[in-house]
């Protein structure tokens, strides 16, 4: 009675499907729970994890800071993981369609080798004389006073990749929002 029991068990628990990464004859990712070859398509394997990805396995909360969202874009680059990228996207108020572009260019650039992220600093007003003295400077009394420098915020983060060859420069430049307290990027 007991072995009948454990059959019947085993025979009523779910199947697991296993969800295969195949690519196309047209160069196009498909996710199937189906043999690629079915779809005509090839089996892709999955891409190692990179040690950033593994050392920060799920983002939580926003980017408070500039700067974690920085480390944030950089961890998805390194994982080559567009989900994460679109993570830390300004998605409000953005159509379906839109959406859906915006995604499919966020894919090919974590697809890219990343050479650095550089925060866009705001254009600083100089003062006059500031050039020849080499600093921000004040005049007084025909005297040069050095001031201190202003800590401002970055208005964009620019993005430095190089093409699939390696060799070919691309620059994607995102807009910073802040938005209930975070930091997002937008294109």
């Amino acid at each position: 009675m007991l072995l009948l029991l454990l059959v019947a068990a085993l025979a009523s628990s779910p199947a697991i499907a296993q969800v295969r990464r195949c690519v196309s004859p047209g160069g196009a990712v498909v996710f199937t729970d189906h043999e690629c070859a079915e779809i005509g398509a090839q089996e892709q394997a999955a891409r190692p994890a990179s040690p950033a990805a593994s050392s920060r396995t799920a983002y939580r909360g926003c980017a408070r800071t500039v700067h974690d969202l920085m480390y944030e874009m950089t961890s998805a680059f390194d994982a080559h993981d567009a989900n994460r990228l679109a993570g830390v996207y300004h998605w409000a108020g953005m159509s379906g369609s839109s959406a859906y572009s915006i995604l499919d260019r966020l894919d090919a650039m974590v697809q890219r080798p990343l050479v650095d992220l550089v925060p866009v600093m705001p254009d600083s007003p100089t003062s006059e004389g500031a050039a020849d003295v080499g600093e921000a400077a004040t005049r007084v009394d025909g005297e040069y006073y050095p001031q201190t420098s202003v800590r401002s915020t970055p208005v964009a983060l620019r993005v430095e990749q190089t093409q699939a060859n390696g060799i070919t420069p691309s620059r994607t430049v995102f807009g910073l929002r802040k938005h209930l307290g975070c930091w997002w990027v937008q294109l």
